[in-house]
């Protein structure tokens, strides 16, 4: 009889997720983990897990000094959430790598103040202390896009484009990809227009444009969608995109839903070549929004990248809750988009602040030269998303070498003095600039809000809710800059800001907290 000691290494396919495995399965692979001179090498069967993420390493604190600019692209997108959610919820701790810090924030409304008429989105910033670092302090961006009103929403002209491949059989693939299509057609009315595009070894029109009137012809052809073959996704890119465009509608919505797992195994394949197509069509004013299903075989880095370079949104749906979400609730978040390529930058002033360190958006930094250059590509938003960015703050007399990174002076040449040109005393922490398209223009606006310390507050409940969730994912990822983090400091701060709570996000978000922390090793639960 054969013995393996599976400790280590079964927490990492745990950690990993491991496809269908069986609940049977499951319970031994967990009891190997905690009794591994028990379990026989023949007793588990692992299926294989094919999930891909891109890695993250977490933004380190940078001094004011040498870099007075952050610069970075927002971010609306959510489907880091809802897939942590599904690993935890499946009793498993998510990946490192699949925790986006941004991502788990910005899954949340804020409250934020409406934009004035002429504005694409107001933009709120304040300041309080660090709850996981006694000294350091919070900044608080926050975007809330203009919300367009029923009766002047813009025609939609949609083309959903589904992965059929053999790959998306599962229950939480197809089956739940036509529950979801289904909701979003019973919102939209006689105006718009649908059209279905499916691909698996080829690709194919299910469904020519149809007006949205017609609802028992487009729900029966989303009924009878069902999977098998290969993939071949660059296909079916190219035919969505050639329906959309044959029905382009001025001023209107015209828009790409791709529903799918990201398993792209024919055709192009290769990421910067999908990529390359996709950027090329999204140019003629046809978005692509991407919404990815399953488990497994996941392919998360891909489907991110093509969402970010379609100018779409790109969510995660782990269950018809979620569809209802994206598809109902956020419908015009989803569909509409009211500013593109929005950038952000922010100067630091070297007299209050001695470093800084933004939270997430590990892979949407940008370049300082990128704020001003209106061919570089970032973020959008859709009507009434909102979008929050956190930095967390070293005041000016708390800088540490363990903060900011020693730096050794330099022997051949001087740096170059800078003069900051500020009153005496002056309170300015930061001056905050914006750059942002509207959705139909090439050419950006600026707007520019200066940060002092009369934007230090109280923290409001939304401010504490998000500084929860950001401390809630820096332990997801172990993140060397967590503090005292802890999952009872989540705990204490989520429950105290859950406020009105519609839609129960947050009392869900406690849940998978009270989860996370009974799937981590005991000692970290107690902490």
């Amino acid at each position: 009889m054969r013995w393996l000691l599976l400790g280590s290494v079964m927490l990492c396919a745990i950690s990993l997720g491991c496809g269908d495995v069986s609940t049977s399965n499951r319970r031994r692979m967990v009891e190997a983990h905690r009794r591994p001179d028990l379990v026989q090498a023949d007793q588990v069967e692992v299926a294989t897990n094919t999930e891909s993420y891109d890695h993250l390493t977490d933004n380190s604190f940078l001094s004011v000094r040498q870099q007075p600019l952050s610069t970075f692209s927002i971010d609306v997108d959510t489907a880091s959430y809802a897939n942590v959610r599904r690993f935890l919820t499946g009793g498993q701790l998510p990946p490192a790598d699949a925790v986006r810090i941004e991502e788990l924030v910005n899954y949340f409304p804020y409250d934020y103040p409406q934009p004035k008429a002429d504005e694409p989105f107001s933009v709120t910033v304040d300041v309080a202390d660090c709850p996981w670092k006694s000294g350091h302090r919070l900044a608080r961006i926050g975007l809330k896009g203009r919300e367009i009103e029923h009766d002047k929403r813009p025609v939609s002209n949609l083309v959903f484009l589904i992965d059929v491949s053999g790959s998306m059989q599962d229950a939480n693939k197809l089956p739940l990809v036509k529950q979801g299509l289904k909701l979003l057609v019973e919102r939209l009315t006689e105006n718009d227009r649908v059209a279905i595009a499916v691909y698996a070894g080829a690709s194919g029109l299910v469904l020519d444009s149809t007006t949205a009137d017609q609802k028992d012809k487009i729900l029966t052809a989303i009924d009878r969608l069902q999977s098998g073959g290969s993939t071949n996704g660059a296909a079916g890119i190219e035919l969505a995109f050639s329906v959309a465009k044959d029905h382009f509608v001025n001023g209107g919505t015209n828009r790409v839903i791709l529903c799918t797992d990201g398993d792209f195994n024919v055709g192009i394949t290769s990421q910067g070549q999908l990529i390359s197509l996709i950027q090329e069509r999204a140019k003629s004013g046809i978005f692509l929004s991407v919404l990815g299903f399953g488990m497994g075989n996941y392919k998360d880095s891909t489907l991110e990248k093509l969402a970010d370079k379609g100018n779409g949104n790109y969510g995660y749906i782990d269950s018809i809750q979620e569809a209802r979400k994206v598809f109902v609730e956020q419908m015009y978040a989803t569909l509409i988009t009211i500013a593109k390529d929005v950038k952000i930058q922010i100067e630091f002033n070297p007299h209050r602040i001695a470093s800084y360190r933004l939270i997430g958006y590990e892979n949407r930094i940008l370049a300082s030269k990128d704020f001003h250059d209106d061919q570089k590509d970032a973020g959008e938003i859709g009507s009434g998303h909102t979008v929050t960015a956190l930095y967390e703050l070293v005041p000016a007399g708390m800088n540490s070498d363990a903060e900011t990174g020693r730096v050794d002076s330099l022997k051949y040449q001087q740096k170059e003095t800078v003069v900051v040109d500020l009153p005496s005393g002056s309170s300015d922490l930061f001056t905050l600039k914006l750059r942002s398209k509207k959705p139909e223009s090439d050419v950006s606006t600026l707007q520019e809000v200066v940060v002092g310390d009369r934007n230090a507050i109280a923290p409001s409940t939304d401010f504490v809710f998000a500084t929860a969730v950001a401390s809630f994912g820096m332990l997801l990822r172990d993140s060397p800059h967590k503090g005292k983090s802890s999952f009872g400091m989540v705990l204490e701060l989520a429950e105290s800001s859950k406020g009105t709570d519609h839609g129960s996000y947050r009392s869900e978000f406690i849940k998978l907290v009270h989860r996370a922390r009974e799937l981590m090793p005991l000692q970290t639960a107690r902490k």
